[in-house]
């Protein structure tokens, strides 16, 4: 069997990825035909399909060894108990008659600019390929691809596509709205929710085909981010932008009972600014008047009720600073919900492309003695089951 991609194989769409393993775990990706990963580099491996180039690299040998073909699409859970468990975003790979190994692996890696999210397609699959190629120069039929450069040239290697990493702190801060090569959401609707936002939840707090629910749904983030990510998802607004988005007014769910594995809510921080015409929108009113967290916490009820126990909801809320007066919206919705919800973290999300983030407002505040808007909360909270014992005691 051919250990290489022929020349008349290698498509534009074609991708590669490459797996690790130390020591202890190589033996059983062979023995298994399975390379797999752990969720945090979950999301690249749902993006594998049958046919994608594969790679496996040893952190304890300092190798990387291929040319593998995926055999399945990469999916969770293909064997179980593969790695006891510990690896289960996972795919089969096809059986090579000869496995090539690379020594300097990390060298390689470096020139690649190879990180674990990333899937590597264009200049870097082919400077990769070329690699084996290399190696394996004695057999005439290795014929890999068209060449961007000679073994060894990084100057056409590029940045490809690939998965964001996952956040590691409590701190957020993202360059752009979206990621990726399909936009997610309208990036100029008024208050439009950070994409990685949701992509961190997503990883962070549940499973592919679990079923996410945004009862504010905006311009469509979630629902773009979940179908994106393999989640099952249901958008409401109470003014859609959009055909997927069902009109419903979040203060009332039409959802069963404990039937949602997370909530998502980017709700309006007040009446700053204008979102939709619709007389019942909470964004008419103040965050000033009791009335409005009293209309949240009728939307915190309802995103209790639907969510299983022990799953999440993430309220993404911001503070706001309005004709002179401060107004600590994140802190009188925390103290909100914890009548409701147990505590997981809280984290601050830097706040990009605001209208207030000019020159113009820069120099406003500096002059009249007032800070701009840098940060929102995300507000991670939990159902308990605990609690909800109490409460029917």
């Amino acid at each position: 069997m051919n250990h290489c991609v022929p020349e008349t194989k290698i498509k534009k769409s074609l991708k590669g990825y490459i797996f690790v393993c130390t020591r202890n775990t190589e033996a059983e990706c062979f023995e298994r035909l399975l390379f797999g990963s752990s969720k945090a580099y979950g999301s690249p491996v749902l993006k594998i399909r049958k046919g994608d180039v594969l790679f496996l690299h040893n952190l304890d040998t300092n190798t990387v060894s291929g040319v593998f073909r995926a055999a399945s699409k990469g999916n969770l859970n293909i064997e179980p108990d593969a790695w006891s468990g510990k690896y289960p975003y996972q795919v089969k790979f096809d059986t090579l008659e000869n496995k090539i190994c690379l020594n300097s692996a990390k060298r390689i890696l470096r020139k690649l600019e190879w990180s674990r999210n990333v899937i590597l397609s264009g200049s870097k699959l082919s400077y990769l390929l070329d690699m084996f190629a290399y190696e394996a120069a004695s057999l005439n039929d290795l014929l890999l691809r068209r060449r961007v450069g000679s073994v060894g040239e990084s100057k056409d290697i590029k940045s490809e596509e690939g998965s964001p990493p996952i956040e590691a702190t409590t701190l957020w801060d993202f360059s752009k709205q979206s990621y990726g090569i399909n936009p997610k959401g309208d990036n100029k609707y008024a208050g439009v929710t950070p994409a990685l936002v949701i992509y961190n939840l997503l990883w962070k707090y549940t499973e592919p085909g679990d079923l996410v629910v945004d009862p504010m749904c905006g311009s469509g983030t979630t629902i773009d981010v979940c179908k994106e990510e393999n989640r099952k998802v249901i958008g409401y607004d109470i003014s859609p932008t959009r055909d997927d988005i069902i009109q419903n007014d979040a203060r009332k769910i039409p959802l069963e009972d404990e039937s949602v594995d997370m909530v998502f809510i980017d709700p309006p921080y007040g009446d700053n600014l204008k979102y939709n015409e619709h007389p019942d929108n909470i964004g008419k009113i103040s965050s000033d008047s009791i009335q409005y967290y009293d209309d949240l916490e009728k939307v915190m009820i309802e995103s209790h009720r639907i969510l299983k126990k022990g799953k999440i909801l993430a309220w993404l809320i911001g503070d706001q600073w309005l004709n002179n007066q401060f107004t600590s919206v994140g802190f009188r919705t925390y103290e909100r919900l914890r009548k409701h919800f147990e505590p997981v973290d809280i984290i601050c999300v830097s706040r990009r492309g605001q209208s207030s983030h000019t020159e113009n407002w820069i120099n406003r505040s500096r002059r009249l003695g007032f800070y701009l808007r840098g940060f929102k909360y995300l507000i991670i909270e939990r159902k308990s089951l605990r609690k909800q014992e109490l409460a029917e005691e």
